[in-house]
């Protein structure tokens, strides 16, 4: 993908503001300079993302229709094993050699784990400045921003170094990985000016670096309500409201090639998975943490007077309710309901009578009854 001018001229604004953080010392004095800063990288970045033009014909398709009950995005960097991951995982077949960029396009694989069909994407590997387009990175990366997993795919032998390049690429392009959206109401208004208001102490923020952040932003009547200590950083995600949180797995390649003490040192690190794809080591554990962080569970249903059908479970999202499993079976069975029977752990007593609003756990039965 080739640069246009007004781009070229964002990534040179961007890498001069890069320079003045990086040369800027972090002390009170400075901290208002540094928010302003922050918040100019930040909306040069969206204009990166988000070109301002009509773009002319489009590449090879990277659009894959969503299937299944869940999609887990593979990125990594070229030859890491992503693409054999895929062939031992599923039964798709992914072109995968010695030599780097062997994968090109998108290549959809499907899993199947615990009666869920979940839909595998083995994405082209991205290099250092991929946000800014280099090596059809904002392809990969828009990619990656559908899915509900993302794995990162790293070389056990250079782990630590592919791994910090990585998150600073999909940090830069508004994906946060396993943080939690920051707990701030932000309203725009029409009138009023701004009204600001915090729930605790702010140690990180201030009312006059707030306001210098929307003055930068050109947004003069808002409401704002900090309900924790949030950073000038998270505060600036909030105003964007283009920033994607996903779960992450970092997932460590080739450790066949490496000592037993490194590789226990890489398991016991947070979100980690250690596997070996040629010699197929701990690739199960890869699919039970892959499920645990996907939040998925099953629920089966039973018909009346009848054994329940443990056969065909309907795949939900954790802390479910009555309500969405209704809705999962037929649109129209809501406006039926009247109550329903619950047999499994999420209840006191089996079966119990409950409502729309109760709380769905793994492997309960329900039987819905209608009016």
């Amino acid at each position: 993908m080739t640069l246009k001018p007004e781009d070229m001229g964002i990534l040179e604004k961007i890498a001069e503001i890069e320079r003045e953080i990086a040369r800027t010392q972090k002390n009170k004095a400075t901290e208002y300079h540094l928010g302003l800063l922050k918040a100019k990288l930040a909306k040069y970045r969206q204009q990166l993302l988000e070109p301002t033009t009509k773009a002319g014909a489009k590449g090879e398709g990277f659009d894959v229709m969503k299937s299944g009950d869940a999609r887990v995005a593979l990125i990594g960097f070229p030859s890491v094993g992503k693409s054999t991951l895929l062939n031992t995982l599923t039964a798709t077949h992914s072109e995968s050699a010695s030599y780097e960029f062997t994968t090109l396009t998108c290549i959809p694989g499907v899993i199947q784990y615990n009666g869920a069909n979940i839909q595998l994407l083995d994405l082209p590997g991205i290099i250092e400045g991929a946000s800014q387009g280099k090596g059809r990175g904002r392809q990969v990366i828009a990619v990656a921003r559908t899915a509900d997993l993302v794995i990162i795919m790293l070389d056990a032998m250079k782990g630590d170094v592919q791994r910090s390049l990585l998150e600073k690429e999909l940090e830069s392009v508004g994906i946060r990985l396993n943080k939690k959206r920051p707990n701030i109401y932000f309203k725009l208004k029409k009138g009023g000016g701004v009204s600001f208001n915090s729930m605790c102490p702010l140690t990180h923020c201030s009312e006059k670096l707030v306001q210098m952040i929307l003055h930068e932003y050109k947004i003069f009547n808002c409401e704002v309500l900090f309900r924790e200590d949030c950073t000038a950083d998270e505060f600036i995600d909030v105003i964007c409201g283009n920033r994607v949180y996903l779960p992450c797995l970092y997932v460590y390649n080739k450790i066949d090639q490496i000592s037993i003490e490194e590789v226990d040192r890489i398991a016991h690190q947070p979100y980690s998975v250690v596997i070996s794809c040629e010699m197929k080591l701990n690739l199960d554990y890869l699919l039970e943490k892959m499920w645990e962080h996907l939040a998925l569970i099953i629920v089966y249903t039973k018909r009346r007077g009848c054994p329940p059908d443990f056969g065909d479970g309907i795949i939900m999202r954790r802390s479910c309710s009555v309500e969405h499993v209704c809705h999962s079976i037929h649109r129209q069975l809501k406006s039926q309901f009247k109550y329903a029977l619950v047999w499994g752990t999420s209840v006191k007593y089996s079966p119990q009578r409950v409502g729309l609003q109760h709380v769905m756990c793994h492997e309960d039965v329900i039987q819905v009854m209608k009016k």
